[in-house]
């Protein structure tokens, strides 16, 4: 899996003592909190109603494509910055510690989301707004960069062996709660407030909560011990010299993979997550609070099984869902697609919960399986460099792409046909990488990992 000669030499010599039950809960807590208050940046700027707002207040009128189409670019351009945000963070996580980077990204994303919602717009300072807002998101981006693999990190050098998946589940857990939060706090005010409000004050307050979500999440991690694993790997002086020359120079292959299967948890995530609900607006003709509703009835969905799912893969592994999902993406998205063009409500309920169902069983282990792909020493950076990169590449511009491509084709089953490819891209790399259930954290991702072991324990 990787050419490092030293990586067989890389597993604990030493117990590790997770510090109990408690320890374990606040460091899930402490991890999950990140990705809601990211998360919750998504849903609040990807509502239908909010990006039509944000296209319109901080652009000419005659500014080429929809409002829509605008606010996405936006959120594509923040996605550029994230590949030197894992580089920047990444090995610093690995040299410094999980816990001091953690801290440092929570208040970056949470204060960078608060400075939306006190912009001045384009009729205020002209040019200088979409240059602003563009500068923000491309923080955010740099902040969120060095994020989500140190908190899947710290989940997964904090929790029990033969209980990984279900305490990793818990991350995108967070993901879905901070989504809920934001698009139905969207969602509540555009119901509370008539429009003029909405469009003169209303669509700032969103914003402006992500500042107290982000000390709340600082709080907790200042809280917090740096991972036992961590922790071990410096008493027993094996830390990287230099974590990023080590991480490109032994596990780019590793890198690669994981590049791979993060190309369709991209792609399924950001369609359904940002994309669809101004699909369902501008291209099935939707009504805005019908189309919210069901973004959020099925994500509520996907909250109650992922983490009975996370446990699962516990006792069955983690390949046996990501599989699924691969081939269950190559299948069945064209039909969930056909079922949303019906322009039935239940139909589109249906065709959106196929593509919610499938994406739910790769949330529900990636917090359990990226961060076991890599050694300790090296873990932070290479998960945040092959993530970010593969997020950059193909997470942010997928609703643009995907949007601009049914603007040309005038065919609005091209998200399915782009997750179809994902699917087919990832399937080899989940097939390769080894299975991860029930081998030691501080063992897995080196040379010679031990064979998984399952268990029931619960």
């Amino acid at each position: 899996m990787n050419d490092d000669p030293e990586s067989a030499d890389d597993g604990a010599s030493l117990p590790v003592d997770r510090g109990g039950v408690g320890a374990v809960h606040k460091a899930v807590i402490a991890s999950a909190m990140g990705n809601c208050i990211e998360w919750f940046d998504f849903g609040v700027f990807s509502a239908g109603v909010m990006t039509a707002i944000i296209g319109t207040k901080f652009f000419p009128e005659e500014a080429a494509g929809s409002a829509s189409l605008r606010s996405f670019a936006l959120i594509a351009a923040a996605f550029l910055a994230r590949p030197f945000g894992g580089l920047f963070f990444g090995p610093m996580g690995d040299r410094l510690g999980r816990k001091r980077v953690l801290a440092a990204t929570i208040i970056l994303m949470s204060g960078s989301t608060f400075v939306i919602g006190i912009l001045p717009d384009y009729a205020t300072i002209g040019i200088a707004a979409p240059l602003a807002l563009l500068a923000v998101r491309l923080i955010q981006g740099f902040s969120t960069g060095g994020e989500y693999g140190g908190a899947a990190t710290m989940i997964a050098e904090y929790a029990p062996t033969h209980r990984r998946g279900f305490f990793g589940s818990f991350l995108e857990f967070g993901t879905l709660t901070g989504y809920i939060l934001g698009a139905g706090l969207v969602f509540v005010m555009d119901m509370a407030l008539s429009e003029s409000a909405m469009q003169s004050w209303g669509w700032r307050i969103p914003f402006l909560v992500a500042l107290p979500l982000g000390l709340v999440g600082l709080y907790v991690r200042t809280r917090i011990e740096d991972t036992p694993t961590f922790q071990l790997m410096e008493l027993e002086g094996k830390k990287a010299k230099s974590p990023l020359k080590e991480t490109l120079r032994h596990y780019w292959r590793v890198i690669v993979m994981l590049i791979g299967i993060v190309f369709l948890l991209n792609v399924a995530d950001y369609t359904l997550l940002t994309f669809m609900p101004s699909y369902l607006v501008d291209f099935l003709d939707m009504n805005d609070d019908t189309a919210q509703l069901i973004t959020i009835g099925v994500e509520f969905a996907m909250m109650a099984v992922i983490l009975p799912l996370g446990h699962l893969s516990d006792l069955i592994g983690r390949k046996p869902l990501l599989l699924t999902a691969a081939v269950g993406y190559i299948l069945l998205s064209w039909p969930a697609f056909a079922l949303m063009q019906t322009h039935n409500d239940w139909g589109v309920a249906g065709g959106y919960a196929i593509v919610g169902g499938l994406l739910v069983l790769m949330l529900a282990v990636i917090g359990a399986t990226f961060p076991a792909m890599f050694p300790t020493k090296v873990r932070y950076g290479a998960f945040a460099i092959g993530y970010n990169i593969s997020t950059s590449l193909f997470g942010g511009t997928a609703a643009v792409l995907v949007g601009s491509l049914i603007d040309v084709t005038g065919s609005n089953y091209v998200p399915a046909y782009y997750l179809m490819i994902a699917a087919a891209v990832a399937l080899l790399p989940i097939i390769k990488i080894p299975e991860t259930a029930g081998v030691p954290i501080e063992q897995a991702g080196n040379e010679r990992a031990p064979e998984p072991v399952r268990s029931g324990v619960v």
